[in-house]
């Protein structure tokens, strides 16, 4: 099962691992971002480059190494975009051609409740009471990690076009239990095929002990 398949347009390609069995060596030109890593955060960032190479082989493009950058964002080919993703269990990478999507965000998260104090920090009462009303209609969804990852997905989607920061507080989510989200920036947006961007549309999926969100901001015209 590819959840990550399931809730982006085909026009990216995608890649999980549900653990870090069989996973060949790093490229060199990666190899310095987990040079002093411990054994735990150097097999999982291994494990999603291999995604991420495996992800651009379905593209159709060079399986090129995948260096970290600024803000430690992934460096991706020339008119590739892409983003990664990896938590206890989950690794995942999707990538699509500049042509086809301008950014692409995704990320996975353990399906469970958020830490103490955590949602506090990552939300407006607003969006409190949203996800109050959800969880008392679907109780099997954890709404407030759903939130924070969807939010996450829209950073990752932000900063490739942006290269500024996004905090928690500058966008409004609001989550549906049709599998989408939609994310309000209340700070200028993006200018993407010459509109502005005022918000983001995505899309999010429980798969077994995880959830995923993802978004892909296609091309215009």
């Amino acid at each position: 099962m590819n959840p990550l398949a399931e809730i982006l347009p085909a026009t990216v390609a995608t890649a999980v691992r549900f653990d870090d069995e069989g996973v060949g060596p790093l490229h060199p030109d990666e190899e310095p971002a987990v040079a002093k890593a411990v054994a735990t955060r150097r097999a999982e960032f291994t494990t999603a480059r291999s995604c991420a190479r495996e992800a651009l082989a379905a593209l159709g493009a060079p399986a090129a190494a995948v260096p970290v950058g600024e803000k430690r964002s992934p460096v991706w080919p020339d008119g590739v975009v892409g983003s990664i993703t990896h938590t206890a269990g989950f690794r995942g990478a999707a990538v699509a051609r500049r042509v086809d999507v301008r950014s692409v965000g995704v990320d996975a998260e353990q399906h469970g409740p958020l830490p103490d104090g955590v949602l506090g920090a990552v939300s407006s009462p607003e969006e409190r009471a949203v996800l109050a009303r959800l969880g008392a209609e679907h109780p099997d969804v954890h709404w407030d990690r759903l939130l924070f990852s969807a939010k996450e997905s829209v950073y990752k989607t932000w900063y490739p076009l942006t290269g500024r920061w996004l905090g928690f507080e500058e966008a409004v989510l609001t989550p549906s239990p049709d599998g989408t989200f939609r994310a309000l920036l209340l700070v200028p947006g993006p200018v993407v095929d010459d509109e502005l961007r005022a918000e983001f549309h995505g899309r999010w999926a429980v798969c077994g002990a995880h959830i995923v969100t993802g978004i892909a901001l296609e091309a215009q015209g």
